[in-house]
């Protein structure tokens, strides 16, 4: 099978109306497609980190193995040639070189929906490996508008698996965000024991992108009581007055070394995409919360995740640039933690 033909727009580039990708680089993404140079997933490899094309890059490290695995869309052709979503692993033994990549989850063709996976995340957990995917498909469930992007199917569902290389199965064939939103980014959180799966609730549906929280069942197969709404894309300082949308994407919680709960996600500043910082007043995952003044990285990158690395230092990784389409690479830099903000390491 040539895996060139499974490829799918990323998460983003449907949203042409709001230029988050310029004409420039869209046109050059479908030469690079048409000349069959873009193939993402081909036989496995070694490579350098800026030669990975990929968008919300995670990572998670482990330390028993002692490899990084960094994680991928990649589609896949069905039984009927239908092209599935799926995710695939590069490994790493120090951020540089990667091997891969490795297909280690495509979606099961009697699944909800089968689209395109957006930023998939594997967390381990009691032991076990939790992929949280953000699953796409082409099924509209209310009539377009003009200049808008179409609504269609959208959300994040939990994946299970013994070993970080999958294979990833499902609980069930339905997303663990509710069917009636266009959700998406969902990741891990756990306090007091108890998990919880943050979110996005997408702005091509409410305008004004949400940040909501619900709680798991204790194995993480499916969701408890009513999700949460944290905050709104506008209640931070640095998003533009004149923007017909607010964006939520990429969240990521961590626990300062004084104990505060921060938020990193992304969004858009007046300088293009960005990562800002959200706090919640009471330490807990339910809030309320508030924005930091300022954003954590804002040159046209985001999507971020926060790590350690196997000799203790803090690192962030996330996609830059976020546009022209084709050029998004997985960056890595070290952060300071001050107990009370996040700062980036030159």
């Amino acid at each position: 099978m040539n895996k060139c033909d499974t490829l799918s727009l990323p998460k983003g580039w449907e949203g042409w109306p709001f230029k988050l990708i310029s004409t420039k680089g869209f046109i050059s993404f479908i030469l690079l497609f048409s000349s069959g140079m873009f193939c993402l997933y081909g036989q496995s490899k070694v490579q350098a980190t800026g030669d990975i094309y990929i968008r919300d890059p995670f990572v998670l490290p482990d330390a028993q193995r002692g490899v990084y695995y960094m994680y991928a869309s990649s589609s896949q052709k069905g039984s009927a040639g239908q092209t599935l979503g799926g995710v695939a692993v590069y490994k790493s033994k120090d951020l540089k070189t990667w091997e891969g990549p490795q297909q280690v989850f495509t979606v099961p063709e009697d699944n909800w929906i089968t689209g395109a996976v957006w930023a998939p995340e594997v967390h381990e957990y009691k032991g076990r490996y939790y992929l949280f995917a953000t699953l796409n498909s082409n099924i509209e469930w209310k009539k377009r508008q003009e200049d808008w992007p179409a609504y269609t199917f959208r959300g994040t569902q939990i994946f299970h698996s013994d070993s970080p290389e999958g294979p990833f199965l499902p609980f069930d064939r339905v997303p663990h965000t509710p069917m009636d939103q266009m959700a998406l980014d969902g990741t891990l959180w756990v306090e007091d024991a108890t998990p919880y799966m943050v979110y996005c609730h997408e702005w091509v549906q409410i305008v004004d992108g949400a940040m909501v929280v619900v709680e798991l069942k204790p194995d993480l197969s499916a969701p408890v009581g009513q999700p949460l709404r944290l905050f709104y894309a506008s209640s931070a300082p640095y998003t533009p007055d004149d923007r017909k949308s607010f964006v939520t994407d990429g969240c990521f919680l961590y626990r300062t070394k004084t104990g505060k709960l921060l938020m990193i996600w992304s969004s858009f500043s007046k300088e293009g995409y960005a990562i800002g910082i959200a706090e919640s007043t009471s330490g807990k995952i339910h809030g309320p919360w508030k924005q930091q003044p300022e954003t954590l990285f804002g040159a046209n990158g985001g999507h971020g995740m926060i790590f350690k690395t196997f000799d203790g230092k803090l690192h962030i990784v996330f996609h830059q640039p976020n546009s022209p389409g084709g050029a998004e690479r997985a960056r890595f830099f070290e952060l300071e933690d001050t107990g009370e903000a996040l700062v980036i390491l030159k």
